[in-house]
This record gives structure tokens, sequence and C-alpha cells, in this order.
């Protein structure tokens, strides 16, 4: 039987992520160890990659024919987080497929090396339907900006 090596999960630089979003912490986010709970994170991730499609027009949360549906994902982590803190969330689109993108998400305390790094794949759905389509152009341009 072949064994292959499966590497360890490291830390990143900022510099390794497209674009950088400000997130304030909040009281409740941390747990009774006195630091950011886990959960918090993929709430981090959907409100860093979301806003960032809004605000830059590729992503219409109330009238959009197109939504993402989260289909995977993971996270790592490696330094502790704790209200009250400002942290950042990196940003980088990883693959982008016909219907579906894996974004990279590293989240940053005052250190340039990432607390905790992960993704998440969505699925572009139309809205009405739930059935996969392929990425609006609008969508596509704007991703091409997080490669």
């Amino acid at each position: 039987m072949q064994h292959t090596k499966v590497l360890k999960p490291s830390a990143e630089h900022r510099s390794a992520y497209r674009a950088l979003r400000p997130i304030t912490t909040r009281w409740m986010d941390n747990d009774a160890y006195g630091h950011v709970n886990n959960v918090v994170y993929y709430s981090w991730f959907d409100t860093a990659v979301n806003a960032y499609l809004i605000e830059h027009g590729a992503l219409d949360i109330h009238e959009g024919k197109t939504i993402g549906l989260v289909v995977e994902t993971q996270c790592n982590y490696f330094a502790p987080l704790a209200f009250p803190q400002i942290v950042e969330a990196g940003i980088r689109v990883a693959h982008m497929g016909s219907s579906s993108v894996r974004y990279e998400v590293g989240i940053f305390g005052s250190d340039d090396l990432c607390a905790a790094k992960g993704h998440f794949v969505h699925v572009y759905v139309d809205a009405a339907t739930r059935r996969p389509t392929v990425l609006p152009e609008k969508l596509k341009i704007v991703l091409e900006t997080l490669k």
C-alpha cells in the first residue's frame, strides 16, 4: 500500500489575497474560552465575499435571478482572535467553473499571517428553480479581479 504525505495547512500572508475587508468583532463572538468561536469564522467568510460581490454590482440579493448556494466549506485555525478586535478578511477566487466558484478567505488580526484560512464553494443557481446556471457575465467580470 502506497502512502501519500498530507501537507499540514499553514498560515498565509495578507499579500496572498486579492481584496481585504474589515470586520468588527462583537461581544457575542467570544465563547466561554475567551476567543472567537469557530462557527463565527464561517459567518465572516460569507459576509466578506457576499458584501464584496454586492458592492461591486455582481450580486443582487433582492431582485437577482441568480443566487449562490454553499455546497462545501472548510477552515483551519492558526491563532486566536477575540473581542474587541478589528479583523480583516482576505478574499480570493481559487477556481471558477461554469456554474461554481471556490472562494478562499484568510482572517487576519494584527499580524501579517492569517489567524485562520478556509474556503467555500458556491454553486450558482436560478433563484426560482434552484437548478445550476451559468455564471452571469457581471459576476464573472468581478470574480476575475479576485483571481
